[in-house]
């Protein structure tokens, strides 16, 4: 009996120590736990009349939002909220299955057992007895290659790239699938022209054009300053990211130098304004590394 408590603290212990090798059960168990959460949750007569009352494209926004969420847990390295927003995401793929599933069209074992498939589907070099080393490069391009299979000889270059995208991360991946086929500049420098064209086009819209134009005219601006973040190895959307937190930690700033002179930014004006602006701009340009 001993032996077998032993034996029992052990498993335990490992599971502690490697659980995604030996929480395998546990994971499984949670995961029903949830789908009959969701189910009573939808049910007709005893469920809740708001999850009741949704269908996909109500659900979508939230599916959308919550994948944003788990990013911004990893931006700030919080690996407790992470947990979480990725609980709120699961959910949201259990939810869009609960919905189909009662309508017929598929469950989420479908769901699982898809991308499972799929996944190893692409990766022959780890599921397929493929024992050649791969560089990462020749793995991406094993990858495409299958991808391009799966959507068939008939399917177009562009085919694919989700609607509902960000705007820039979008343009990244239309301008990288068209790449793919020799559609692309070859180098930075001719991008930078190009953008500066379309600075130029800008203005030119702005001057004699209407607003349709004014909007046109950014969109292709737009367009090209993601070729450049593409071309320069830069994640549009997290360059944009990152600027947007600079400007409301550098603006914040500017409240608080207000403050402690009894003013608020609306009781200041913008040469004021500009000169904090310039010292904390300052700051950040002489504490940044070569």
């Amino acid at each position: 009996m001993a032996d077998e408590d032993s034996a029992a603290t052990h498993r335990r212990d490992a599971d502690t120590q490697t659980p995604t090798k030996y929480r395998r059960a546990d994971a499984a168990a949670e995961i029903v736990r949830l789908l009959d959460v969701m189910a009573a949750l939808r049910d007709p007569q005893t469920g809740c009349s708001w999850d009741i009352e949704q269908d996909f494209a109500s659900i979508a926004p939230y599916t959308i939002e919550e994948a944003y969420e788990v990013a911004d847990a990893i931006e700030r390295g919080d690996m407790k909220d992470l947990a979480g927003e990725l609980g709120d995401l699961l959910l949201q793929a259990v939810y869009h299955a609960q919905m189909a599933s009662e309508t017929g069209h598929f469950d989420f074992a479908d769901v699982t057992r898809g991308i499972a498939d799929k996944m190893i589907a692409r990766h022959p070099h780890v599921f397929a007895n493929d024992s050649r080393e791969k560089s990462a490069t020749q793995q991406t391009e094993d990858w495409e290659a299958i991808k391009r299979a799966e959507r068939g000889k008939t399917a177009r270059t562009l085919d694919g790239v989700a609607l509902a995208l960000p705007a820039l991360t979008r343009a990244a991946k239309l301008q990288s699938r068209a790449a793919r086929v020799g559609f692309d500049w070859p180098d930075t420098s001719q991008v930078i022209d190009k953008l500066i064209e379309e600075s130029v086009e800008l203005v030119e819209a702005r001057d004699r054009l209407g607003p349709d134009a004014v909007e046109e005219e950014m969109g292709d601006l737009l367009f090209v300053a993601a070729n450049l973040a593409r071309h320069m190895g830069v994640d549009p959307e997290a360059a944009l990211r990152r600027a947007n937190d600079k400007f409301t930690r550098r603006f914040r700033y500017i409240e608080d130098e207000l403050h402690a002179n009894g003013k608020t930014p609306a009781e200041s004006d913008l040469a004021e304004m500009d000169a904090i602006w310039n010292r904390i701009r300052a700051t950040d340009k002489a504490g940044r590394k070569p």
